[in-house]
């Protein structure tokens, strides 16, 4: 049986965002380092959520993640009669404990992206880093230790580019 995330486990996000083109819209302003992610050309879309996943699970030591599903009606939240959790701005997210693994198959066939699996947010339990895709954005935010940030931009899988919590992400 799944354990279904509630608002308390989300509480530390809520009101920590802020509406703009930053990272800090999707990610709160507490991690270390920040940046974002997108799908390389070359690159199919499984390889490219596989390497997301590897590098984050080196820094999630081994605990569950929470994972988010964000209800849009244009794709799968994965447990369609979970409660909700309201992020962001009164989006309603289905929050589901997991891991790589569950991250990586639970969802086929998003829209964003190709087609992807990964959820539309995921963390570890201790919050040492957060993945955060909005909407429709075909890019993810990351915020996390440095060292993460910089194991994703060593992967060219990955294709992470740092950004400043203050800095416009501009992408095509």
């Amino acid at each position: 049986m799944a354990v279904i995330g509630t608002a308390r486990d989300v509480d530390w996000l809520v009101g920590q965002t802020v509406p703009g083109r930053t990272v800090t819209t999707a990610i709160p302003r507490i991690f270390e380092d920040y940046a974002t992610v997108e799908r390389p050309a070359d690159v199919s879309i499984t390889e490219h959520e596989r390497a997301v996943v590897a590098e984050v699970t080196r820094y999630g030591g081994g605990q569950p993640w929470w994972l988010g599903f964000l209800e849009t009606g244009a794709h799968d939240v994965v447990f369609g009669e979970a409660p909700r959790v309201l992020l962001y701005w009164e989006w309603p997210y289905v929050l589901v404990q997991g891991g790589p693994g569950e991250a990586l198959t639970w969802r086929t066939g998003h829209m964003r992206d190709g087609g992807g699996a990964l959820p539309d947010l995921f963390f570890p339990v201790d919050r040492s880093w957060l993945v955060s895709a909005l909407w429709d954005d075909d890019y993810s935010c990351v915020g996390g230790p440095a060292g993460l940030i910089e194991s994703l931009q060593r992967n060219p899988s990955v294709n992470a580019r740092r950004v400043t919590p203050d800095e416009e992400i501009a992408h095509d």
